[in-house]
């Protein structure tokens, strides 16, 4: 065969050439070779690349290249071109060198799978592991696994790999599973995920939980019943069951569905009514009622669409039925229908038209469902009372049903554990048989719930109080009578002796002390007994300590019924005596007034004897009531000036919130009884007794105008003077509105001028309140001990400072309820005038401590310094200038108020300096 000359090296290829030929086994040589020629034709360089081989056979490096570049050139090949037959013997001969080499085994496997080799590459895989090391087989069996699963592997072969893989990696059996399921291999999938479930050491590489491997597994089994065999799927789903309860209703379904796909109907009912009547959730019990009822009216459908098409085949084949039946083996069917006689002859299940019994039950399953859903709620709590209530109800019109319910639900009740009232079953149950007039049973029913050991006493109280009703309703008041005498009875003492020997105390040992039972039991007293024995009853309340305040009011109400007076108000004695505020307020309220009605002014020290006891005992905001009562006794049957002093005794014992409409009450009596004028002391005790700001001023707003009408028109103006401090002009207007109009009627313009000046001063002192009002709160503080604080310092024997001593030789005594009162403004550095004509000392707190040389009063000392002071532009106050100007032009009308201001205008210093010399 010719050669080609392109395949002969050229004029280039001579280094090359002459190079290898000195050192044909240089691998650097070959590679450069390589190198400089990778853009010559692919034959060309093949021929170098088995030239190379030849002489160097055991090179990888050369072998890889020369492997990878023929792969590149049959890539765009079909599969049956001759070159990929060439490209397989030239993988062989270097398999020949390179079999340690597991990268040319997978290029070899890769070009034989793409080539659908099956028989082929099926045993060069298995060469490639015999000549591999066990440490690089998983290399191998990657792409093995990929090979046979592929379309059109026979399932034998991938079965034998897949077995051969899981000996040399046992923790990969869920690839397997997921081949087998894949495959429709349901039996070994679900014996190979059976046997991974009974292992517990798997370990699910795919992070796979076994509560997930159980769901695949019922699913599994389930949907291909018919295919599975060999493995005993219930007890299978029924351990599921018990072991994974989040997914009760599931599993129940699944095994039931199970039994659908095998045929066995009646089986797989069986199951649903078992799943229904063990679920506790009510989400699990959803699940399996709508499966069951899905599958009922599908086999209903199912029914009725056989038995339309049974109807359509006999009409289409009545022609042809007597052809077949000659045709037919005679003696083969008379067989079958004598077997069928003997066997099924009369036989109800026998019956194809069986839509009735299906329709039947499937109405008997839809009727069910609040009775098992109601089940379903009692398991979860058996002792829920407020579900066995409802439970009754659904059995409403069936009486025998109701019975039954309601014995199992005071058999399974524990009242210690019961979730609502566990009477209410018991006399729910009497009542029952009540209705239905049988009243001997009733009785029983009663007898058995009060023997019950409660919770508390109240519900066996309950208890006993029904069964009286029950006599009662039935006209039986001796019953009823007898019964609550029983109840009320205490138990002896060697009861009490057993009782505390066991360490258990029933409720039956407290009932004599339930206040409900006596207080039922001093109703039919009062309404079928005598009076003897109703107040033997009460007695026996009062003796036992249960009475409330409304027992000592109704135990007094029955004495004055039958006319026993005095014994009605020992019975409010005891009741006051007993109980404290703000229980006893009723019974004193109640005794004072029954007392007042009945003896009136007879009995009158006695009378102010019990209102002197109940206020002092009331607290300060239940003491208002009685004290109205007191004054209107003294008002109807004793003296004005007493009533008058109650009022005022009232107004100091009630609280702050209730004193100006005690003092509205107080001034409105005097008024009525002692005239206008004897109002005015009144007035003026409200307004110094301390009062809230608000309450000050609208008590001197009526205050001034009580003056007004009276013509007192100065008294009227002093008033409103003095009110102005806690009127603010900003968020009062209704108080500056009144003295306005006031004024407008009854003033003159110097008046008018004085209110606006006033409400000036007010507003500007208002105005700076947040600013100071931390450090007006701190002197405040400081103050309330100044004395105490100056005293103690004397006692110690530090001398006071002079400039203090003298400070406090300048307040006034008489001034010190005003003072207590400072208004808040403008600090000024002397004394302030006051409507009143009056002085009061400003306090500064923050005065500077002035040298003891600055003392002195040598007006003569020639070390005197002169400063030359400038007065400040008048442009730069604006209109605070011309504020001054008017102020001062006010002052100016009056002489004394000039002068006072011109002592304003000196220092601290030149005041006290002043007070010396004079």
């Amino acid at each position: 065969m010719a050669i080609s000359q392109d395949l002969y090296p050229s004029e280039d290829d001579l280094v090359y050439e002459e190079e290898l030929l000195r050192n044909p086994f240089s691998l650097k040589l070959w590679w450069r070779y390589l190198i400089a020629r990778s853009d010559s034709p692919f034959k060309k360089r093949f021929v170098i690349y088995e030239r190379a081989l030849k002489a160097l056979p055991g090179s990888y490096k050369l072998w890889h290249a020369y492997l990878r570049e023929r792969l590149e050139i049959v890539r765009s090949l079909v599969v049956t071109h001759p070159e990929f037959e060439s490209l397989n013997n030239t993988f062989e001969r270097a398999l020949v060198t390179m079999h340690k080499m597991p990268r040319v085994w997978i290029m070899l496997l890769q070009t034989l799978t793409h080539q659908k080799l099956i028989t082929r590459t099926r045993r060069t895989f298995d060469r490639a592991l015999c000549a591999l090391p066990v440490t690089q087989h998983d290399r191998i069996w990657e792409h093995y696994l990929f090979f046979v699963s592929q379309k059109g592997i026979p399932i034998e072969t991938s079965l034998r790999v897949y077995r051969r893989y899981l000996q040399y990696d046992p923790n990969h059996i869920e690839d397997f599973i997921e081949f087998l399921i894949n495959s429709s291999l349901w039996q070994e999938a679900a014996e190979r995920l059976a046997s991974v479930l009974n292992d517990d050491k798997f370990y699910s590489i795919k992070g796979k939980t076994k509560h997930r491997l159980w769901l695949e597994l019922c699913d599994l089994l389930t949907r291909h019943a018919n295919e599975v065999s060999g493995l005993n799927v219930d007890a299978i789903i029924r351990g599921g069951i018990r072991k994974f309860s989040d997914e009760v209703g599931r599993l129940w379904t699944s095994l039931a569905e199970y039994y659908i796909r095998r045929g066995l109907h009646e089986k797989a009912r069986d199951v649903f009514e078992e799943g229904m009547s063990t679920v506790i959730t009510v989400r699990d019990f959803s699940v399996i009622f709508d499966s069951y009822s899905q599958f009922e009216e599908s086999m209903l459908a199912y029914k009725m669409e056989e038995m339309d098409s049974d109807a359509e085949d006999e009409e289409n084949e009545d022609g042809e039925s007597e052809k077949e039946e000659e045709e037919e083996d005679e003696d083969v069917r008379f067989k079958y229908e004598d077997f069928e006689k003997k066997i099924f002859s009369g036989f109800w299940l026998n019956d194809k038209n069986d839509i009735d019994l299906r329709l039947a039950r499937f109405d008997y399953l839809m009727d069910r469902r609040p009775e098992l859903a109601n089940s379903v709620l009692l398991r979860q709590n058996p002792h829920n009372v407020e579900q066995w209530h409802r439970r009754v109800k659904l059995f409403e019109g069936n009486p025998t049903k109701q019975i039954l319910t309601y014995t199992e639900a005071v058999r399974t009740v524990d009242p210690m554990k019961a979730v609502g009232k566990p009477h209410t079953l018991w006399v729910a149950f009497a009542k029952l048989y009540e209705q239905h007039n049988d009243l001997a049973n009733a009785r029983v029913i009663f007898d058995k719930a009060v023997q019950v050991n409660y919770k508390t006493v109240d519900n066996l109280a309950s208890i006993w109080c029904e069964w009286a009703e029950l006599e009662l309703k039935h006209k039986n008041f001796k019953g009823a009578l007898e019964l609550m005498r029983r109840a009320t009875a205490e138990p002896s003492v060697e009861v009490k002796r057993k009782v505390a020997a066991d360490g258990n105390q029933p409720v039956q040992m407290k009932l004599h002390k339930s206040l409900r039972l006596w207080t039922f039991y001093v109703d039919l007293e009062e309404s079928l007994g005598d009076l003897e024995s109703t107040r033997a009853v009460y007695e026996r309340i009062l003796d036992l300590r249960i009475a409330t305040p409304q027992v000592i009011i109704n135990y007094a109400y029955f004495l004055e019924e039958h006319k026993y007076f005095e014994d009605a108000f020992k019975v409010y004695e005891r009741g006051v005596k007993i109980f404290k505020y703000p229980h006893v307020k009723d019974i004193w309220v109640t005794y004072l007034s029954k007392f007042v009605k009945r003896y009136g002014s007879t009995k009158l020290e006695r009378a102010r004897e019990l209102f002197e006891n109940a206020v002092e005992t009331a607290p300060a905001d239940q003491v208002k009531p009685l004290y109205l009562q007191y004054a209107k006794l003294e008002e109807d049957y004793g003296l004005a000036k007493r009533a008058m002093k109650v009022y005022d005794q009232a107004t100091k014992a009630v609280p702050n919130n209730e004193k100006l409409s005690m003092y509205e009450i107080y001034i409105s009596r005097a008024a009525e009884i002692f005239g206008v004028p004897k109002t005015r002391e009144i007035y003026e005790q409200a307004i110094e007794s301390g009062l809230p700001d608000k309450d000050v001023k609208a008590m001197c707003l009526k205050y001034a105008e009580l003056e007004r009408s009276l013509g007192e028109i100065e008294r009227a103006r002093g008033i409103y003077v003095f009110a102005s401090k806690f009127a603010d002009p900003r968020s009062d207007p209704d108080f500056w509105n009144k003295w306005h109009e006031f004024e407008v009627q009854h003033g003159n313009e110097d008046t008018f001028r004085e209110m606006l000046r006033i409400k000036r001063s007010v507003s500007a002192s208002y105005s700076q309140t947040h600013f100071i009002l931390p450090e007006y709160l701190m002197q405040k503080d400081q103050t309330v001990n100044l004395d105490e604080a100056k005293d103690k310092l004397k006692e110690a024997g530090i001398p006071e400072d002079e400039m203090a001593a003298l400070e406090r030789q300048l307040a006034p005594a008489a001034d010190k309820a005003v003072t207590k009162e400072r208004k808040v403004g403008f600090v000024s550095a002397g004394v302030e005038s006051q409507s009143d004509g009056g002085i009061k000392s400003n306090a500064n707190h923050e005065e500077i401590e002035l040298p003891e040389e600055n003392d002195s009063d040598d007006d003569d000392d020639d070390d005197k310094i002169e400063i030359a002071q400038k007065d400040v532009p008048s442009a730069v106050f604006g209109g605070l200038i011309r504020k001054r100007d008017e102020i001062e032009n006010d002052r100016e009308v009056d002489g004394s108020a000039k002068e006072k201001d011109n002592e304003n205008r000196l220092g601290a210093l030149e005041r006290i300096k002043k007070l010396k010399r004079n």
